[in-house]
């Protein structure tokens, strides 16, 4: 048996960064630091910071007036910030630079008079950020291709659309191209707003497919990248499965099984990855621990200057 690890996978710039400000804010104002959502959606991260003294919290309400609180990398609403503003709390926004890219395109759209259509997922954290960047009504939410069919716009308005960052890159492709065929003056990136690390570990997988048996995705439930990597897989026919750690592998999946794709959405930690590679050698005679490097990541993004240094 084999172990095929995907690269890249884990952690991304905005991730990295999101964790980066928590730990700096935690060393530099003392605990109790609040944080408005999970920092990045994986319990591991979450439960680690927990433990430093950092408290996570759904409604500012929650954070006493004047205190430091930080908002999650998914992105908020412009709601959001003015209400931490009403409560005298010094805000740090972790939210990732692309995830902001998409806010400004957004404003940037509607502020030149388009009416803005979001591809997304309904309820997740980054959806539901970017949609609370404009006024109710000037921003319409679409999942699929049959949502665009039923898709309602203002008439006599121009068109431009925005993506979540971590969708499936075939799924954005093919409701981007049903827009434009029921809208063909709408406007909007070719290929939708997805993140670099979104694309590239969705490639990696692919190059996984090639060769694997069975496909293990290290990542939350919650996790809106990890589950696309995880379709990826049983759209190629080959059982794949989303585990948040080894404690969720289940023997019966290895039954016939020679080569085990292994790789991790981008919020997961690495240690995480490296738990699953060893219950597999513990309970299975591995003959090699191999990597598939599709590319090498060089990103990375700068602090909030108070945190710098």
């Amino acid at each position: 048996m084999k172990i095929l690890l995907a690269n890249p996978r884990g952690f991304c710039a905005g991730v990295d960064r999101a964790i980066h400000i928590v730990e700096r804010a935690l060393v530099k104002y003392g605990k109790p630091i609040y944080v408005r959502h999970e920092i990045v959606h994986n319990k591991t991260v979450v439960d680690r910071l927990q433990n430093m003294g950092a408290v996570f919290v759904e409604d500012l309400a929650e954070v006493p007036e004047g205190a430091v609180v930080i908002f999650s990398a998914h992105g908020v609403a412009e709601q959001i910030y003015l209400d931490a503003q009403a409560r005298n709390q010094r805000v740090l926004d972790a939210s990732c630079p692309l995830v902001k890219k998409v806010h400004l395109s957004a404003k940037r759209q509607q502020s030149q008079g388009a009416h803005v259509v979001l591809i997304g997922h309904a309820g997740h954290a980054e959806v539901v950020g970017t949609l609370g960047q404009l006024p109710d009504g000037e921003i319409s939410l679409v999942g699929s291709v049959d949502d665009v069919q039923n898709l309602e716009v203002p008439e006599n308005r121009e068109l431009a659309y925005v993506t979540q960052t971590t969708l499936s890159v075939d799924e954005t492709r093919e409701v981007i191209a049903a827009l434009k065929i029921r809208f063909p003056q709408i406007k909007g990136p070719e290929k939708g707003d997805l993140c670099y690390a979104t694309t590239n570990r969705q490639a990696a997988v692919r190059v996984l497919c090639e060769e694997a048996d069975l496909l293990l995705v290290v990542g939350a439930s919650n996790s809106s990248n990890s589950n696309r990597l995880r379709e990826l897989g049983s759209t190629a026919g080959i059982p794949s499965h989303l585990i948040a750690d080894a404690s969720d592998i289940r023997a019966e999946w290895f039954v016939g099984a020679q080569n085990i794709g292994v790789t991790s959405g981008a919020s997961a930690p690495e240690e995480v990855v490296q738990r699953v590679v060893s219950w597999i050698q513990a309970h299975y005679p591995v003959e090699a621990v191999e990597t598939r490097v599709v590319m090498e990541e060089s990103v990375r993004f700068s602090l909030p200057p108070e945190l710098e240094g």
